[in-house]
């Protein structure tokens, strides 16, 4: 008999954790598992997900906040014939919080299913009922970070035995350089000529990227180009901030994309100049994994991949100008800029396989 497992996902949004999620779900699916996603109505992943073989369960963002009984119906009903939830902790909103509705559909239904939250960044406000809703269920806690699982441990004294480490990995059948990649990706994005390098900046637009960082870099960087991909609320901002520096001709906008991989096939670099809430990025995993060198800010588990001199260069959050110097230091020295290059796409492809973490967690799901 096949293990059901229900994914819930709830923000209408896109980012590398729902990524993750629609893989899991196509990945799950092809290993034979049967599969349940429970989302926003008109979200993201159940637009991404339509066309398999999951069944899919939506409900209205706004609404669900009032946790009634309708509410209820639909989120018991979606849990019923699950062996396990999977649910990712997202910020409470309106005292709504989904790993908690989740446990009390869950208990008042007395369903027997096990719900796994799965956390990467750390959030100091959140509660430590977001991570271990209803002691009294069968529960377990993913992180995708050592550094999160240690941080559960010492500050919400979670029972370290709930608590296990499972990195997310990466795709290293999509994630590989090719001449014709990278011919797409010069097409694709067009940059203008210069001598230094092509920086990559992929994340949302929000403050605590710190795609500001990067200009205020980048403004003392007069060879380097750089292309910020990604979407969200900072957008207006950001074209200012390019505007007054005066780098309307070295540094682009361009919107969000299903194909990454383009973006690191066109870069020299690819720089992480995250403030806060990181766990493990996608998009380092990915850049290394295609041999693009990463500089990234030191926070979150980033340090458990970044490791200094050896796999990318990592600087202090924040740090404009020690950001600058860590990417002309890295240009200019080619012995570092290759070994590390080498060595970083080595790590991902020996302890981040995606395909194979897919398999440490189904296997770690079917052991509850």
């Amino acid at each position: 008999m096949s293990m059901h497992i229900c994914f819930i996902e709830d923000t209408p949004l896109h980012g590398g954790t729902q990524i993750w999620v629609v893989d899991a779900v196509r990945e799950f699916l092809r290993r034979g598992a049967d599969v349940t996603l429970l989302a926003p109505a008109g979200s993201w992943v159940t637009a991404q997900c339509s066309a398999t073989a999951a069944r899919i369960v939506t409900y209205d963002w706004d609404a669900v906040t009032a946790q009634d009984r309708a509410a209820r119906r639909t989120w018991s009903d979606a849990l019923a014939p699950a062996d396990v939830a999977l649910c990712t902790v997202h910020p409470p909103r309106a005292g709504f919080h989904c790993a908690r509705f989740a446990a009390a559909c869950i208990a008042e239904s007395r369903l027997p299913t096990c719900l796994v939250t799965k956390t990467g960044t750390i959030v100091p406000s959140y509660r430590r009922e977001f991570y271990l809703p209803d002691e009294r269920l069968c529960s377990a806690v993913i992180t995708i970070t050592d550094f999160t699982r240690r941080y559960l441990l010492e500050h919400y004294h979670l029972p370290p035995a709930r608590v296990t480490t499972l990195y997310q990995g990466v795709d290293l059948r999509r994630f590989r350089a090719t001449p014709a990649l990278r011919e797409e990706a010069r097409r694709r994005y067009p940059v203008p000529p210069g001598d230094g390098p092509v920086l990559a900046v992929v994340g949302s637009f929000e403050p605590r990227k710190g795609q500001t960082i990067l200009l205020d870099a980048l403004s003392s960087l007069p060879e380097a180009r750089a292309l910020l991909v990604g979407d969200g609320p900072d957008k207006p901002r950001l074209q200012e901030h390019i505007s007054r520096l005066g780098l309307a001709d070295r540094a682009a906008l361009f919107p969000f994309t299903t194909r990454p991989e383009l973006i690191y096939a066109r870069a020299d670099l690819t720089v992480l100049p995250s403030l806060y809430k990181e766990g493990l990025p996608n998009v380092l995993l990915e850049s290394m994994a295609m041999g693009v060198p990463v500089i990234a800010s030191r926070l979150g588990g980033v340090p458990e991949i970044v490791r200094p001199g050896e796999t990318g260069v990592l600087v202090p959050r924040g740090d404009a100008a020690a950001l600058a110097e860590a990417i002309r230091r890295l240009w200019e020295d080619r012995r570092t800029y290759e070994r590390v290059r080498r060595q970083a796409q080595h790590l991902m492809a020996t302890h981040f396989n995606r395909r194979a973490q897919f398999g440490k967690f189904l296997t770690f799901l079917g052991d509850l």
